[in-house]
């Protein structure tokens, strides 16, 4: 006999939201473990105290785009949606069976205005990890970082080119010190102080989110993309750092300031880092280095003139400053240049008559030059961690860490693509995937702990 079930959905029942949600739900154990309590606080000084109509609870706002991002929902109108029709969500908020759900007009209100310019969601990211530092769960002693492209909400057709200044390093006055500090302990003259000049290059800048870059590199997609600068720690794989900047900023460019950044606002004691080879620049190495810190860089390959030896077949004798070619002939110290690069060149009376010159050089005066920074000690520092034991194990580690993060971050939480255009917006995006994937986490650990015990 056949029965219909249809007379049900018409049919009262007394029930409570709290049994309909299941026990072993992640939403009950983000919201047993994580004090949200910390968000009253940060946005106070956002809302007026006396004056217009009374405020959805601030606590509400930002567990909705929590939801969110915990579940890859892009659209805030579909969040909405999905909040109506979806329990765990619903008790999650503290809503009841019947409560209207907040509009989802509510939220990008408060991006656009009331939260536009503030630092609000870098706070909640923070006080974040704060609460992970409490739980045992970052050490800040072992960082990993790397970068991910993020693809912007632009089409990489629709363009202009401008004419803009070329970036001026951080480091530029520390070298130039380094390099007159060097000549004179050569003997040589002080360089000349050179002219100003306005260096500029052409770049690409989209016609629909102009703070986006266009990103051109090796085995990567070719278009506007935003960068998402990660550090994660060891212990638990948390994360610890975002920083967002447009495509075309090369991974070396923030690092050092954002390791300072997490040192002075976490307290951090960090012992070593692991880094890609993007990062293997001799200002990365020297910084590390002066911080005492045990730094891991992979190897960047180099492909040297075809046919000619590489650099590495020449000898370094750092006691009598000199280089020593393949045919155990000395290449000796000549000038440093303006960019702190030594020349060591050899004699061009032995280079003419030996039977390796074919391999060593084409120049027409038969003289071979090798360059070394004045920062390349710190360079050669980097490499043999790389090469130690420790090192290796080090470097494996960056692999389940970072890239595994960057992974889940685009698989699970919607990150492979931008949902709004703009810097600002997109750091919005970064910050909050990463807070919730930090939230995910502890949340499961520390369950998992309680139930063991």
């Amino acid at each position: 006999m056949l029965r219909s079930n249809r007379e049900k959905q018409q049919a009262y029942e007394f029930v409570s939201i709290e049994e309909l949600v299941p026990q072993d739900h992640l939403l009950r154990k983000v919201d047993k473990y994580i004090d949200f309590s910390f968000i009253d606080e940060k946005v106070r000084p956002l809302y007026c105290a006396d004056n217009g109509r009374p405020a959805i609870d601030p606590v509400v706002l930002f567990k909705m785009i929590f939801l969110g991002y915990f579940y890859g929902i892009r659209s805030e109108r579909q969040l909405e949606r999905e909040i109506q029709t979806n329990l765990a969500y619903r008790w999650f908020l503290g809503l009841g069976l019947t409560d209207k759900v907040p509009d989802h007009t509510t939220i990008s209100w408060n991006r656009r205005t009331r939260f536009k310019d503030t630092h609000i969601f870098q706070d909640i990211f923070d006080e974040i990890v704060l609460q992970a530092i409490q739980h045992r769960m970052v050490g800040g002693r072992v960082l990993v970082s790397d970068s991910t492209h993020v693809k912007a909400n632009a089409n990489k057709h629709q363009y202009t080119k401008q004419q803009v200044l070329q970036n001026t390093r951080e480091y530029m006055d520390e070298l130039n010190g380094a390099v007159e500090a060097d000549r004179k302990t050569h003997g040589k003259k002080p360089l000349k102080p050179r002219e100003d000049v306005v260096e500029k290059k052409e770049i690409k800048v989209s016609k629909t989110d102009p703070d986006s870059g266009y990103m051109i590199r090796d085995g990567k997609p070719e278009g506007f993309f935003y960068l998402d600068h990660r550090t994660v720690d060891l212990k638990y794989n948390l994360i610890t750092d975002v920083h967002v900047t447009p495509g075309n900023v090369h991974d070396s460019v923030p690092y050092l300031s954002r390791l300072d950044r997490q040192r002075e606002r976490f307290g951090f004691e960090v012992e070593a880092v692991a880094l890609d080879s993007g990062y293997l620049t001799t200002p990365i190495c020297k910084g590390l280095q002066e911080r005492g810190i045990f730094g891991v860089i992979a190897h960047r390959r180099f492909h040297p003139t075809q046919g000619l030896f590489p650099k590495w077949k020449f000898t370094y004798d750092a006691e009598r400053n000199r280089y020593i070619c393949p045919a155990q002939h000395e290449l000796l110290y000549r000038t440093t240049n303006r960019e702190g690069y030594r020349q060591y060149a050899s004699d061009p009376r032995h280079c003419k008559t030996c039977p390796m010159l074919e391999q060593c050089t084409r120049s027409r005066n038969h003289r071979k030059i090798v360059t070394r920074h004045v920062w390349e000690d710190s360079k050669e520092w980097v490499r043999n961690n790389r090469l130690s034991r420790s090192g290796k194990y080090l470097y494996r580690k960056r692999k389940e860490t970072i890239e595994r993060s960057f992974a889940d971050a685009k698989e699970l939480h919607g990150f492979r693509y931008c949902r709004l255009r703009g810097l600002q917006n997109v750091r919005e995006q970064a910050l909050m995937t990463a807070a919730v994937q930090n939230m995910k986490k502890m949340a499961i650990h520390l369950d998992r702990l309680e139930n063991r015990g």
